[in-house]
């Protein structure tokens, strides 16, 4: 009774959300699950599993996943350095940390739509970058960007991506550095360590967690990846994602089974990045 009077209303007063998070996420999760086992046309019944085997069989579903690899990568890899090295700079001291934060961090307040649409010129081999290089004489710099049929066409398409999440990056690592205590790294330059060795010995092995933090938040952006894309290049086959493949099955098509399948198996990608993620945090913060 005691415990029922202490918890009580606090229960009460989150019950609400935990109505909706059941109703309108987990509730949707398992319709949009169920909706992959169908057949199509739906009134047909159960199908089983048989979406997913014959999705697996499709070209385009194997191409898709090759795009989304090389965007993934390229986005991953570029934020990170970027991020990395923007606080680098910043974490040295600089005059008008201030307002170089404030830049860094604007790309963050844009949305995908309108940085695409920027970025959809700035990538135009007619215009954009290609202008600029050819007005500086930097003719070996031109490219076709999205429109190649190589694998530089997708990781080009991650620029934009790159452009607006490095700024994000860099504040997690800003963080980590002056997060690092000063104690250290002055033990380490008593020892003898240069400044480049502090950081690399020192600095960089307590941002494992930063690091950590970062490629679960950039690559569950990156499997998710939709409105970038349509806004650069439309729906192209050679820049097509999962994604842009779902939306093109239950709007285009109208197979609701089918694109239900492709976002089943977009949660599960999402959900093997950040569950292990939410454990490995959970362990952290007992052992602390």
């Amino acid at each position: 009774m005691n415990r029922l009077r202490r918890w009580g209303p606090a229960f009460l007063m989150v019950l609400p959300s935990i109505i909706l998070i059941g109703v309108f996420v987990y509730g949707l999760i398992y319709w949009n699950v169920r909706t992959s086992l169908q057949q199509q046309p739906m009134p047909r019944g159960p199908s089983g599993t048989t979406n997913y085997s014959k999705l697996w069989a499709e070209r385009r579903w194997v191409r898709d996943l090759k795009n989304l690899g090389v965007f993934t990568v390229v986005f991953i890899v570029g934020s990170l350095v970027m991020g990395a090295v923007m606080a680098l700079l910043l974490d040295k001291g600089v005059k008008g940390e201030g307002f170089f934060r404030s830049i860094y961090l604007f790309p963050m307040a844009v949305s995908f739509i309108a940085a695409g649409i920027v970025w959809r010129w700035l990538l135009n081999p007619s215009s954009g970058l290609n202008l600029i290089f050819d007005k500086l004489g930097l003719d070996s710099l031109k490219s076709q960007w999205w429109q190649s049929k190589s694998p530089w066409g997708m990781a080009a398409m991650a620029m934009p991506a790159m452009w607006q999440m490095s700024g994000y990056i860099m504040a997690l690592y800003l963080a980590g550095f002056r997060g690092v205590p000063e104690e250290l790294r002055e033990a380490a330059r008593m020892d003898g360590a240069k400044e480049r060795q502090v950081y690399r010995h020192v600095v960089f092995p307590e941002l494992r967690p930063v690091t950590l933090s970062a490629l679960v938040i950039l690559g569950h952006i990156s499997i998710k990846v939709f409105d970038l894309v349509l806004a650069v290049s439309g729906k192209q086959g050679k820049t097509e994602t999962p994604a842009v493949y779902m939306w093109d099955l239950i709007f285009q098509a109208s197979n609701r089974p089918k694109g239900a399948t492709v976002a089943t198996l977009l949660l599960v990608g999402v959900a093997v990045l950040v569950i292990p993620y939410l454990i490995y945090t959970v362990r952290s913060e007992r052992k602390s």
